[in-house]
């Protein structure tokens, strides 16, 4: 194979995170000629409604995989947090790489974290899960949607459109958008339950012998292992992103993983939570055992009731 093609959306965070895949593949394939090719995504262009409302993160990836389907390029890079636990036939999650930062962080040029936001203080964000644990955490505050890349949304809460905004830490990592607030709080775990796989890249390719030969060297186990399991628990319980969703597992050391979970109405009123330590070698069946116990607790239904929430909310 002499030339290898990266599809990928155009913002920044998107070309930051497929340059930085492109460089460790040519470190890895000097021989390969390696390029990206920019497909503007129907998640890309409608950004004034939220992504729940406009059928959800896949929005993001449909116009990469049908480059790829067309022959036109090899393999996309996402952020793993939007890549649904079920892929189009033809396609292989191929590697999952090294994590950075999985938490949230909220941003302020005012309020220095959570516990300082005035009551009625206007926070910034469109995804149900943070909505959810926010609301829950404190009820006065007024939560409205935002959209947009993230240099974007920075914009925005400069302009005093917010009081503060709640994004992926590993974005504002990655970009180098840590000095661009005055106030940067990474929300504890036990606070706000990320999304699943947040912080870590999913390398998605057709399924073609030689292409994921090739990406498998990105490939980083202690990411495999707590993506798997945050990917079980959603798989398990049929949750995308019109539904609040967290789930984290990190490693405490080289044998043991705390998970923590939590799911339940978008305004914060009913909340379904757990957290425990496991084993390593019991990975592959926690994420489902996990969403088991939170389905006899009656997460199913809590899931319908906050579908339903939601769409009301986006109306």
């Amino acid at each position: 194979m002499q030339e290898f093609i990266i599809a990928t959306r155009g913002s920044k965070l998107a070309l930051w995170q497929s340059n930085h895949i492109k460089d460790i593949l040519k470190r890895q394939n000097p021989n390969i000629d390696i390029s990206l090719k920019v497909i503007i995504t129907t998640g890309d262009k409608i950004v004034d409604k939220p992504l729940s409302a406009i059928g959800g993160k896949g929005l993001f990836l449909k116009e990469l995989e049908e480059a790829m389907l067309r022959g036109e390029a090899h393999l996309a890079v996402h952020s793993l947090k939007d890549v649904p636990t079920i892929l189009p036939d033809g396609f292989t999650l191929g590697a999952i790489t090294k994590r950075e930062d999985c938490r949230d962080a909220l941003l302020s040029f005012k309020y220095p974290n959570i516990s300082s936001l005035p009551q009625g203080a206007v926070i910034g964000t469109s995804s149900l899960r943070r909505k959810m644990q926010i609301s829950a955490m404190r009820s006065d505050l007024i939560i409205k949607d935002l959209r947009g890349n993230v240099d974007t949304r920075i914009k925005k809460l400069q302009n005093g459109e917010y009081d503060a905004i709640i994004l992926a830490s590993a974005g504002i990592n990655r970009l180098g958008f840590k000095d661009s607030v005055k106030y940067l709080y990474n929300i504890p775990l036990d606070e706000i339950v990320p999304s699943m796989g947040q912080g870590a890249l999913g390398i998605e390719a057709v399924n073609d012998a030689k292409v994921l030969e090739i990406i498998a060297k990105l490939a980083d186990e202690d990411s495999m292992i707590e993506t798997t399991i945050e990917r079980d628990f959603v798989d398990r319980l049929e949750g995308g992103c019109q539904v609040p969703i967290g789930v984290n597992a990190s490693f405490l050391d080289s044998d043991t993983l705390q998970v923590r979970a939590a799911l339940g109405l978008p305004d914060g009123s009913e909340i379904l939570h757990d957290k425990k330590v496991i084993k390593k070698q019991d990975f592959k069946t926690i994420g489902t055992a996990l969403a088991d116990e939170f389905i006899d607790r009656g997460a199913k239904e809590l899931l319908r009731r906050a579908e339903i929430m939601a769409s009301d909310m986006s109306l």
